[in-house]
C-alpha cells in the first residue's frame, strides 16, 4: 500500500512517467525501507497507463461488489440467527454480573 501511495503522490505531482528512482526517493524521504523488486513490479504493471484510467477501472470493479452486511445479504434466516446470538450474549453477561456479586 505504501508503494501505491508513493506512486500516486508522484503521478499527482505532475510526473508523467513514474520511475523506481522517483518512488525510492519519496519512500526514503519518510524513512521507509524499500523493496526494489516490489517497486519494479508496480512500475512495470503501471507502464503505459494513466492514473485516472487505473482509478476508473478500479471503480468499475468496486461497483460489482456487494455493499450490504452479510446478514442482510443472506436473508431473513441469517438475520434471525444473528439476533438470537446477540440475545444469548446479553443473557450470559447478566449471569456473569450476578456471579461477581454485583461488583461490576
Amino acid at each position: 500500500m505504501k508503494y501505491l501511495a508513493a506512486y500516486m503522490l508522484c503521478a499527482l505531482g505532475g510526473n508523467e512517467e513514474v520511475s523506481t528512482e522517483k518512488l525510492t526517493a519519496v519512500l526514503e524521504a519518510v524513512d521507509v525501507e524499500v523493496d526494489s523488486e516490489k517497486l519494479e513490479l508496480l512500475v512495470s504493471r503501471m507502464a503505459g497507463k494513466g492514473l485516472s484510467e487505473v482509478l476508473e477501472a478500479g471503480r468499475s470493479k468496486m461497483a460489482t461488489m456487494p455493499s450490504a452486511g452479510a446478514a442482510a445479504a443472506a436473508g431473513p434466516a441469517a438475520a434471525a440467527v444473528v439476533e438470537e446470538e446477540s440475545e444469548e450474549e446479553e443473557e450470559e453477561s447478566e449471569e456473569d454480573s450476578d456471579l461477581m456479586g454485583g461488583l461490576f
